[in-house]
């Protein structure tokens, strides 16, 4: 995943908002077509139970919930693009580049629903129209999916250990020198010369006492 060279910050950057612009207008021309050719809460079957376009507009997050603190997820929506625009400076793995560009395209999609839909600025209600009802009961639309996606991939790519500038976790662990090698081998060398020359040492004074004590065994009575 790492093989190749890592990309400039310009390329990367590029990648990114390549990217999110194209996630982005995809999100809001499906959104386009869905205001101007879709019954509102009406479910238009596509196929069977597997697929349907069922228009709302969602002013909280998935499933309605916090729809009265609309504002909330605007700041939410806010923050993260922020944050992930921040992070596009240091990115130079295609990879990071990719799924950060999508995941930007689609916090964007829905911000800008946020931002510009009625009822007003920062408490718009964000459009839906996809629903699987065999999956999942939420409504959701093409940002959703490039959000849930690109949330994925970013723990995917953490847990494959793959960094920001392209290298992995593992090209940066400590690598033993020449000079660091040869002194730990001349290091152990000189342990084991120590650890002998304790045993011979042992040996040595366990045979003098032996002897000793053979010669004091061996000298004649003083006949008291």
């Amino acid at each position: 995943m790492s093989g190749r060279r890592p990309l400039r910050r310009s390329a990367a950057g590029a990648i990114v908002a390549i990217l999110a612009a194209v996630v982005l207008a995809a999100d809001q021309f499906v959104k386009y077509l869905t205001i101007e050719h879709l019954p509102l809460h009406e479910v238009v079957p596509v196929l069977a139970e597997f697929l349907q376009l069922y228009y709302i507009r969602n002013s909280g997050a998935a499933f309605s919930l916090g729809s009265g603190v609309t504002w909330i997820f605007t700041i939410a929506l806010s923050v993260v693009a922020v944050v992930i625009i921040w992070k596009a400076f240091d990115v130079r793995s295609r990879w990071w580049a990719v799924v950060l560009g999508a995941l930007l395209g689609g916090v964007l999609g829905n911000l800008t629903d946020r931002l510009f839909r009625e009822p007003g600025f920062g408490n718009g209600h964000v459009v839906d129209m996809i629903s699987m009802p065999w999956m999942m009961p939420a409504i959701f639309n093409v940002a959703d999916i490039f959000i849930v996606t690109g949330m994925i991939s970013v723990a995917l790519l953490v847990v494959l250990g793959l960094r920001f500038d392209g290298t992995r976790e593992r090209d940066h662990a400590p690598v033993e020198t020449e000079e660091e090698a040869e002194a730990a081998a001349v290091a152990a060398e000189d342990q084991e010369m120590l650890d002998d020359a304790d045993a011979v040492a042992d040996a040595d004074s366990a045979s003098v006492a032996g002897e000793v004590a053979s010669a004091e065994d061996s000298s004649p009575s003083d006949g008291r």
